[in-house]
């Protein structure tokens, strides 16, 4: 079988490894970026507006791929359907209430409302000719469901190589700390850690590191930064400078109001840090709470305070989820056994549909 897989800049280091899990057990496969083959408008890049696909149609000769896969639903997506060669989609995230957001908040204006519903329309015209939608995790499963009933899915979770996962020296924070690693490009995914307030307020010993950055980090930082105790510290690169703060912080928190599977998560585990996490979308499927950390649900500030002062006051249950949470993720997202599972699920669904 040979795979081409279409990936967006953001996840192909990650695409290559899977790609490199597949090779190992057979699966010819090819790892190209999504833009470099097939974009047009609305491309942020005015001078692929007009491209005709002809380096989509070279590749697809030169190497001949039974299944073409794609992580995000754009014109690469397109150019697959019009090829007839069997389109997979990986779902990353809730697609149809991201995109509700989308229009409600960031793509309000009127060119970025043709953009917004150009993507949209780019969205369903991937699902409706896919022959499978794979979705990260059963809870954005049950979601796709409820849009494509008779459509095919199987669930393939973030994998992550835990060999990359190690401690590393180099950054310098205050202790005791809480370090929490999230983007603020959905609204209604980061707004969530303006609870953090009452904490911060609460908490004056305890500095709370943020790592990330979006159309939203303004609205952030004017809540939490007039707090001493909460510091910014903008985008880190990847994974280098991630895996030295993951190294230095003592407890990790994610602390969300949607999140389907975040990779900072299995990330943090496997840094043996314990984990807060909010109980929302598919974050209670990616850790084991009480045993790898535990899970708040949203709002509650009183618990993320009882659980942050537990794990400071008792140095031998920190030491122990960390290990439970590094053991957890090797175990059970490894590339090696999601390549596995995708690549038996793949066999059946194209024996199913001959």
């Amino acid at each position: 079988m040979k795979l081409l897989i279409g990936a967006s800049s953001s996840k192909i280091f990650h695409l290559k490894e899977f790609a490199n899990a597949l090779e190992d057990i057979g699966v010819k496969t090819k790892v190209v970026l999504d833009t470099d083959y097939s974009d047009g408008y609305p491309s942020r890049k005015f001078s692929h507006w007009f491209n005709k696909d002809q380096k989509f149609k070279k590749l697809i000769k030169e190497f001949q791929p039974d299944v073409i896969f794609i992580d995000r639903q754009r014109h690469f997506g397109l150019s697959a359907i019009k090829s007839k060669i069997p389109l997979i989609v990986h779902l990353r995230g809730d697609f149809w209430t991201e995109i509700k957001i989308a229009k409600e908040t960031i793509y309000q204006t009127f060119p970025k409302n043709i953009v917004i519903k150009s993507w949209e329309k780019f969205g369903e015209k991937c699902f409706k000719n896919s022959i499978a939608i794979i979705p990260i995790c059963k809870y954005l499963q049950n979601i796709t469901k409820k849009y494509y009933t008779d459509k095919e899915t199987f669930v393939m979770y973030q994998g992550i190589d835990a060999s990359k996962w190690f401690h590393e020296d180099g950054m310098k924070l205050k202790h005791p700390c809480v370090g929490l690693l999230q983007g603020a490009v959905i609204g209604d995914k980061i707004k969530e850690i303006l609870i953090l307030e009452k904490v911060l307020s609460d908490l004056p010993d305890v500095t709370f590191y943020w790592a990330g950055d979006g159309p939203f980090r303004k609205e952030i930082l004017k809540k939490l930064e007039k707090y001493k105790n909460f510091k910014w510290l903008g985008a880190l690169d990847y994974p280098d400078k991630v895996r030295k703060y993951l190294s230095e912080i003592d407890i990790y928190a994610l602390i969300s109001g949607l999140d389907m599977s975040p990779l900072s998560l299995l990330e943090a585990q496997l840094m043996e840090k314990p984990v807060i996490a909010t109980n929302v979308g598919g974050i209670p499927e990616l850790m084991i709470n009480g045993k790898t950390g535990f899970l708040i649900e949203r709002g509650d500030t009183d618990e993320i305070k009882k659980k942050i002062l537990e794990f400071l006051s008792d140095n031998k249950k920190t030491i122990e989820m960390g290990k439970e949470g590094r053991k957890y993720v090797e175990e059970n997202f490894n590339w090696g056994k999601i390549a596995e599972k995708f690549s038996r699920e793949l066999t059946n669904l194209l024996k199913n549909k001959n």
